[in-house]
């Protein structure tokens, strides 16, 4: 059985929280963001916010992005399980993975949805990751480390794998944008079948 309902993947800074509210209200149906509730998934299976709270402290926070990566394959199973009729924005750390069991369970969980839609600048990964640099400048010298996230999540491969579809934003207006995977995507259509 397949499902109908949109899920946004793609790097930092790509548009999915932005894009996803504008399609949710656009359709009448509600906005699932897993950063909104990732929380209460991880804790089901032991995530603790001090141990978090301590890695980071520690570690900064490249270490508290390798613990979440423990708990991110079971909150999208969950909050894919959990909601129906919506449109889905599952961040971007979630999606990616470097364990390949954790892949394949993502693989799993996505594989029923027809409209797993990357959201990224530009066809040119150069020019994306051009674009998400600038739209995340503010973060250098906090998050980053020195890592460069933009270069890492445009080039991996799991966010290409992953989508059905690949929408390009820069140039568009969110509403553009937002126009646009509802007419790639026939989401009106599955909407009055329901």
């Amino acid at each position: 059985m397949t499902r109908p309902e949109i899920v946004l993947i793609g790097p930092p800074f790509a548009g999915k929280t932005t894009i996803g509210g504008l399609l949710a209200r656009e359709l009448g149906i509600p906005q699932v963001s897993l950063d909104d509730v990732r929380w209460d998934y991880y804790r089901e299976i032991g995530y603790r916010d001090e141990l978090a709270r301590e890695l980071r402290q520690k570690g900064g926070f490249l270490s508290l992005v390798a613990y979440w990566s423990q708990f991110n394959a079971h909150a999208i199973e969950r909050v894919l399980a959990d909601h129906t009729g919506c449109v889905f924005d599952l961040g971007a750390g979630p999606i990616v993975f470097e364990s390949d069991p954790l892949r394949e369970r993502i693989r799993q969980a996505l594989a029923p949805f027809d409209h797993v839609v990357r959201l990224l600048p530009s066809p040119d990964p150069n020019e994306s990751i051009r674009v998400l640099r600038q739209r995340g400048r503010h973060l250098q010298g906090t998050n980053a480390q020195g890592f460069d996230w933009s270069a890492f999540f445009v080039n991996h491969d799991d966010n290409r794998r992953l989508a059905t579809l690949d929408v390009h934003t820069d140039g568009a207006s969110p509403a553009e944008t937002c126009a646009a995977i509802i007419a790639r995507t026939a989401a009106r259509q599955w909407l009055r079948d329901q």
